[in-house]
C-alpha cells in the first residue's frame, strides 16, 4: 500500500526531517540506526495492511525507544521500558484479529517533549501537526484511516476512537469495534 514510496525511502526521509522542536529519534541518539531498521521492516511487512491507526505523537517510553509507533521495547525484546498505551493497543488488535491488518502511526512522527526534558511528553504544537501530516498522508494512501484520540481527530476529522490511556482501554476497544462494524 505504500504505493509510490518504499518503506526504506520513507524511513530515510523521516530520519532527515525536522519537525518543530521535536526530537527525531530516528536520526539522534543511541540506537537510531536500529530504530530505523525496525520501522522499515515493520512498514514493509504491513505494506498491504488496509487500516491505518493514527495516534498523537511518540511517547518517550514507547516509540522513542522501539522505533515503531504504539510499541514499546519490552514488547519487541522482553526488556527495556514498557508503555501502557502500547500494551493496550496491541492486546486489543490481537483480540480483534487485526494485528497484521493494521499499520500504527502518529500524526507527528517525531517526539514532542518539554524543553530540556527529553524523558517527557508534551502535546504537539499546531505547526508540528501540520509538518507531520505529509508523512501520514503517504501512509494513508489506499487505507482506512482511524484517528485515535482528540488530537488525531482534530488533524484528520471524521469519527475517531478514544485513546486507551488514562482508563480508556474499554472505550478504545469498543470504539474500534464500532468504527470497523
Amino acid at each position: 500500500m505504500i504505493a509510490h514510496v518504499t518503506a526504506r525511502a520513507l524511513v530515510t526521509a523521516l530520519a532527515l526531517a525536522e519537525i518543530g522542536r521535536t526530537r527525531n529519534f530516528y536520526r539522534e541518539g543511541a540506537g537510531a540506526s536500529e530504530r530505523r531498521r525496525r520501522l522499515e521492516r515493520y512498514l514493509h511487512a504491513r505494506r498491504e495492511a488496509p487500516i491505518l491507526l493514527v495516534g498523537e505523537a511518540p511517547g518517550y517510553r514507547g516509540t522513542c525507544v522501539s522505533g515503531i509507533p504504539f510499541t514499546s521495547e519490552s514488547q519487541l525484546t522482553g526488556r527495556g521500558p514498557g508503555e501502557a498505551s502500547a500494551s493496550i493497543v496491541h492486546r486489543v488488535l490481537v483480540e480483534l484479529g487485526l494485528a497484521e491488518r493494521v499499520v500504527l502511526w502518529n500524526v507527528v512522527p517525531t517526539h514532542p517533549h518539554r524543553v530540556g526534558q527529553p524523558a517527557s511528553n508534551r502535546r504537539p504544537t499546531a505547526g508540528e501537526v501540520r509538518a507531520g501530516v505529509p508523512w501520514l498522508e503517504v501512509l494513508a494512501e489506499g487505507r482506512r484511516v482511524i484517528p485515535v484520540g482528540r488530537l488525531a481527530h482534530a488533524a484528520l476529522g471524521g469519527p475517531y476512537v478514544r485513546h486507551p490511556s488514562h482508563g480508556g482501554a474499554t472505550a478504545f476497544r469498543a470504539g474500534l469495534l464500532n468504527y470497523l462494524a
